[in-house]
């Protein structure tokens, strides 16, 4: 028997140097080489392991049901840690532009929220986009995967691509940002970290974009915070102010009814809704792709996530203060082709909220709570060139 036995502790003493070993190969490709440290380092300033985009402390209620389902993340295209560092690495680059000018940072800025303070962008030429440049803060939840305020775009993935392509915003062909790319000297090593070989496609360069804008993922706010205090989101909040709770109760109370357009954790929409801003349409948003009438008006409902910092607000950048959105939904909806059910009386007429200056006080209070500065300070998501 004892032979057997001393076979067997071998055995396992052999499995488990072999899987030591192979976690220490998996651990030393995850780090750069000091020859591929040395050509990063002449134009990036990242780390020899990359940050940890993949695997977040998420809080336990983001878990539940709720806020799960809003996950847009296809199966093909997970976050990764090279992949988002790649990404982040593309969404700084003014090469993407047709005169290396403009890179996706310059309309989506981090500490505005990854969000255009200004009402339109400017593109490469100096001209201006047709709608506001919405924040990018938690982009991986919204059920619906669709992209852009009219929602022309079926996936990240493809949104990613689509103003690299536009005549004002950047103004390549995909062709022309492949070959781009491949003449930059840092780009080969971060493709073959990602995805195994150094081949630069359009594909690849989307895939890699989308896991970095899926990785903003807001969850450090003080409405997350209070959240994990308590078992109900409708529990007043230990860390919150009484005017913030105030707000917080106005928001998901039925005179309102904040929390049936801006749903789940992550404060997001379902789908595209007309919220009454013109009685005239000048901007037929969803319809305008669809074709259909009964979808003129609606524009993507977006999260509320570091909504503070991402005015001016509405589509077109009408509303300069949170104090004027809730302004509209109070007193100054529109009676609309299409105007949501939800925003409208039964007899067809707009809501009146009929809200105190304290409610409305309370309400801005509350959208406050949900600024994320670290998310919006975190170097991992900050522009990683040395020269721009």
């Amino acid at each position: 028997m004892r032979p057997y036995k001393n076979l067997f502790l071998a055995l396992i003493f052999l499995f488990v140097a072999c899987e030591e070993a192979s976690n220490n190969s998996v651990a030393e490709e995850e780090i750069l080489e000091t020859e591929e440290a040395a050509v990063l380092d002449q134009y990036l300033n990242l780390p020899d392991q990359a940050y940890n985009y993949a695997d977040p402390d998420l809080p336990a209620f983001f878990n539940q049901n709720d806020n799960e389902e809003q996950d847009n993340t296809p199966n093909n295209n997970p976050v990764t840690d090279w992949g988002a560092t790649l990404g982040r690495v593309l969404f700084y680059d003014v090469n993407l532009s047709a005169n290396n000018t403009i890179s996706c940072a310059s309309c989506h800025v981090q500490e505005d929220g990854f969000s255009d303070p200004n009402q339109f962008s400017e593109g490469f030429e100096g001209g201006l986009t047709g709608r506001n440049s919405m924040g990018l803060s938690s982009a991986a939840f919204y059920e619906n995967g669709n992209f852009f305020w009219d929602e022309r775009a079926g996936t990240l993935e493809e949104q990613v691509l689509l103003p690299i392509q536009d005549a004002i915003e950047m103004g390549l062909t995909l062709e022309e940002m492949v070959v781009k790319v491949s003449a930059q000297e840092y780009y080969p090593i971060l493709f073959t970290r990602t995805f195994g070989d150094d081949e630069i496609t359009s594909n690849r360069i989307s895939l890699a974009l989308s896991q970095f804008v899926r990785s903003m993922v807001s969850y450090q706010s003080k409405y997350d915070v209070g959240r994990a205090q308590v078992n109900d989101s409708e529990d007043d909040f230990p860390n919150f102010t009484d005017l913030e709770n105030l707000g917080k109760r106005v928001f998901f109370s039925n005179n309102t009814d904040c929390s049936n357009c801006h749903t789940s954790d992550h404060f997001v929409g379902d789908e595209a809704r007309n919220n009454g801003l013109d009685a005239v349409l000048t901007d037929l948003g969803l319809g305008e792709i669809t074709g259909r009438n009964q979808d003129n008006g609606k524009f993507k409902t977006n999260s509320l996530k570091n909504i503070e910092l991402t005015a001016p607000y509405m589509h077109d950048g009408r509303f300069a203060t949170l104090e004027e959105v809730v302004e509209h939904y109070d007193s100054g909806i529109q009676n609309s082709p299409n105007l949501d059910n939800r925003l409208s009386n039964r007899n067809g007429t707009p809501v009146r909220m009929n809200l105190s200056n304290q409610e409305k006080a309370a309400l801005v209070a509350f959208m406050k709570t949900l600024t994320d500065t670290e998310l919006i300070t975190d170097e991992k998501f900050s522009n990683p060139f040395r020269d721009n």
